[in-house]
C-alpha cells in the first residue's frame, strides 16, 4: 500500500515546538508520513522539527509558495532571480526536515494574475527558474513535485496537460510533478485522463476533498480518482491536504472563511477513507 501523510497546515503554517503534539497523534493514528509548510523563517526550527519527526519514526514531505515580489515567471530578471533563491531555500529548510518531496505551486506566484493568458516566455522563464533549482534540488536529494493550481489561484498551470510541458521544457531529473485531487475537480474533464498524461512524472499527490474537508465526505469522485493512480500504478505519497481557521493568517491568505471539518475529524476519518479506497482499487 502507498505511504499515508497528513500536512500539518490543517493545524499550522508555522514551524516550532507547538506542532509537536499534533505529530505524535499523527503518528498514534497511523500515519506514515508528516507534510510541512516551508515559509516560517526561524531556520533552526526546521532541524528541530525534522529530528522530532523522524524520532517517532515518520517521514516527511514538504510544500511551499513564492509570493509576486519573488515570481519566477515576472518579467523582471532580478525578481525571478529572488524566486530562484527563495526555491533554494525551500530546497535547504526541506533538507532539514528529512523531507524527500517538495511539492507546490511554485513555478509561479501564488494567486498572482496578469491580464493574459500564459505566454510562452513565461513557461520559458518558470522552465529556466526551475531547471537551475533542480540542480541544488539534486544535491539535497530532494524532487521538486510541481503543482497545478485552479483556475482562482493560478493562471500559468492549471491543468496536467500544461504542468506536463512545464516539467518538459525543465529538462531536469529532480523536477517533476504531483496531483491535486481538489484542483483537479475544477479543471481537469476526467480524472483517469489528467492522470494517465502526468504519469511519467508523477511524484505526489493530495488527496483533497471538493470543500478541503474530510475526504469521502464531499463529491469528488474518489473511485476515478484512485482507479486513475492503480492504472498508472503510482507507488508515492498519498497526503491528505485539508484547510481550517486555526491559523487565521494562513486561513486568511488562501481564502479560507469557515470551518469544513475539526482537523482531528478529517486525520482520523481521512485515513480509513484512504486505506479503503486502497484496497478497493489494489493501489
Amino acid at each position: 500500500m502507498n505511504k499515508i501523510g497528513f500536512n500539518v497546515l490543517a493545524w499550522s503554517a508555522g514551524m516550532s515546538e507547538e506542532l509537536f503534539p499534533i505529530i505524535e497523534r499523527l503518528k498514534e493514528i497511523g500515519y506514515d508520513g508528516v507534510e510541512f509548510f516551508v515559509g516560517s523563517p526561524e531556520e533552526s526550527a526546521y532541524k528541530q522539527v525534522g529530528d522530532f519527526t523522524r524520532g517517532l519514526g515518520l517521514e516527511t514531505t514538504t510544500v511551499t509558495v513564492v509570493s509576486p515580489d519573488m515570481n519566477p515567471i515576472s518579467d523582471s530578471a532580478m525578481v525571478r532571480a529572488k524566486g530562484l533563491d527563495r526555491i533554494k531555500w525551500a530546497i535547504d529548510r526541506s533538507h532539514d526536515l528529512n523531507s524527500r518531496v517538495l511539492c507546490g505551486p511554485f513555478h509561479s506566484a501564488h494567486a498572482h494574475f496578469a491580464a493574459h493568458e500564459p505566454y510562452e516566455q513565461e513557461y520559458g522563464w518558470a522552465a529556466e527558474v526551475l531547471h537551475a533549482a533542480g540542480e541544488h534540488a539534486a544535491q539535497a536529494d530532494v524532487v521538486l513535485a510541481l503543482e497545478a493550481l485552479n483556475r482562482f489561484e493560478c493562471y500559468l498551470c492549471n491543468t496536467m496537460s500544461q504542468l506536463s510541458k512545464l516539467v518538459t521544457l525543465a529538462d531536469h531529473s529532480h523536477v517533476r510533478a504531483m496531483f491535486d485531487t481538489h484542483h483537479a475537480n475544477v479543471e481537469e474533464k476526467k480524472y483517469g485522463q489528467a492522470l494517465q498524461t502526468i504519469s511519467p512524472v508523477l511524484s505526489h499527490v493530495h488527496i483533497s476533498e471538493n470543500d478541503r474537508g474530510t475526504p469521502g465526505d464531499g463529491h469528488i469522485p474518489w473511485d476515478d480518482a484512485f482507479a486513475g493512480l492503480a492504472a498508472i500504478n503510482y507507488k508515492g505519497w498519498l497526503t491528505i491536504e485539508a484547510f481550517s481557521r486555526n491559523d487565521p493568517g494562513f486561513a486568511n491568505a488562501i481564502n479560507v472563511w469557515r470551518e469544513y471539518n475539526d482537523p482531528w475529524h478529517i486525520a482520523e476519518h481521512g485515513l480509513k477513507f484512504i486505506q479503503q479506497m486502497c484496497i478497493k482499487h489494489n493501489l
